[in-house]
């Protein structure tokens, strides 16, 4: 009876030692293949959410993350307040706000 595992362990002996270099290159390769596709273009939109949220003023009609759509009343260090409706204010974090629309967007606050 013969086991298959010897003809095994000798294609692996007999394998060449110059694979070591060749994985290396691969996973360099691979590793800018990410920071290309992956968190370069995430590193840009979060300095474009920072640039959005620093450069927020009074009279800014926003949209929050939940989507609540109002202009911007008070501006504070890390909250601002948002005017909903006529005598309806809301506080909400910096952070939570997702986009600025052009001025004249909202028509009944």
């Amino acid at each position: 009876m013969s086991f298959p595992i010897s003809p095994v362990i000798a294609q692996a002996a007999a394998q060449p030692a110059g694979g070591g270099i060749s994985m290396i290159i691969m996973m360099v390769v691979l590793f800018g293949l990410m920071y290309f596709m992956m968190i370069r273009p995430q590193m840009k939109r979060q300095k474009e959410h920072r640039e959005l949220v620093a450069g927020l003023a009074k009279g800014d009609e926003v949209v929050t993350n939940g989507g609540i759509a109002g202009r911007v009343d008070e501006v504070g260090e890390t909250f601002i307040t948002v005017e909903i409706a006529a005598n309806v204010k809301v506080k909400v974090q910096k952070g939570a706000v997702q986009q600025v629309l052009p001025k004249g967007s909202l028509k009944s606050v």
